[in-house]
């Protein structure tokens, strides 16, 4: 696939199924993660893999966070299977430093590229993958379980694996239609 058809056919994966990606193919998207622009070389992301043992692990963080929030039973049980939508998932944390430079703002969309960046990467190579936030990339339980600092933020969590259906091409847009000159 070459850069100009990944860049206009790029859009979400929701049915992933096995395989994830391999050893090799979780390398790169990784790599691709860390190219991202980065004001100070601040490398301000991390990234917490979970497939197999770990998805039953992200299953049960979830289901505590849902209990802590006083949710009911029906929502804890969904909760719990949330991170077996897809067979990997990957929780990508902005991890803030103090820098004259780089507000927190700017540590944010370096932490929100690498996102961008590992989903076309895994797109690149025949895979699947979709973005999402939702509640518990804000919840104090998921942070604390997962051993993310306070002061840090969940900017997403991306589900990867093998497309289970060919999704339509979502219709194209015009970016001129969002652009003016000044």
């Amino acid at each position: 696939m070459n850069a100009k058809e990944l860049l206009l056919t790029r859009q979400s994966t929701p049915r992933l199924v096995a395989p994830a990606p391999n050893e090799a193919q979780l390398q790169f998207i990784l790599d691709a993660a860390v190219r991202v622009p980065d004001h100070a070389g601040l490398s301000p992301y991390e990234f917490i893999i979970a497939q197999e043992d770990g998805l039953k692990r992200l299953a049960e963080i979830y289901k505590k966070a849902a209990i802590v929030k006083g949710a009911d039973e029906a929502m804890i049980e969904k909760a719990a299977k949330l991170p077996f939508r897809a067979p990997m998932v990957i929780t990508v944390v902005a991890n803030y430093s103090q820098h004259p430079k780089v507000p927190e703002v700017e540590q944010t969309i370096t932490a929100g590229c690498s996102v961008m960046a590992m989903q076309q990467a895994a797109f690149s190579q025949g895979l699947g993958g979709i973005w999402r936030t939702g509640s518990y990339a804000f919840d104090d339980t998921v942070k604390a379980e997962l051993g993310i600092d306070k002061s840090s933020q969940i900017v997403g969590f991306l589900y990867l694996g093998t497309p289970a259906v060919q999704a339509p091409i979502k219709p194209n847009k015009s970016g001129a239609d969002f652009a003016r000159y000044i």
